[in-house]
């Protein structure tokens, strides 16, 4: 996703949008929260790439509270203010919508992307992700 945001979304060429699908639980839900807490500090792509790198299946203890702050601490966050951002909960509302949103939208796994509606499921290179977007770059000019 990273390739994508350098390549088209700082162009302009297109927008690029993060949305959540915090389906597997509560403790995916607060992994999510964790994830915007994260991004307060301008380290969203950091945490979330530790969030994946950490998985433990669903609900089994890897994302409790305690293991988020240390995730936060090992990336060098500001602890107090991650903690107090996640303690807050300001962002379970957000999480929590964009799942509805994305379950309305028949989206059902992750990794999913929408390129103008056209819905793309499971992890796919940046190769074909690109050939989507200039496909409909094409088709948008032409």
């Amino acid at each position: 996703m990273r390739q994508l945001e350098e390549t088209y979304a700082s162009s302009g060429l297109v927008r690029f949008e993060y949305k959540h699908f915090a389906f597997l639980g509560s403790e995916s839900i607060r992994a999510a929260e964790a994830s915007e807490c994260a991004l307060e500090q301008g380290q969203f792509w950091p945490y979330h790439d530790t969030l994946y790198l950490n998985q433990r299946g669903e609900n089994a203890g890897a994302f409790g509270d305690d293991a988020l702050n240390a995730f936060a601490v090992a990336l060098g966050l500001d602890e107090v203010a991650f903690e107090a951002c996640l303690d807050s909960g300001r962002y379970e509302n957000q999480i929590n919508s964009e799942l509805v949103t994305a379950s309305e939208r028949g989206v059902s796994t992750t990794p999913t992307t929408a390129i103008n509606g056209q819905i793309i499921e499971g992890a796919v290179g940046f190769d074909r992700l690109q050939a989507f977007i200039e496909s409909e770059l094409a088709r948008l000019s032409g």
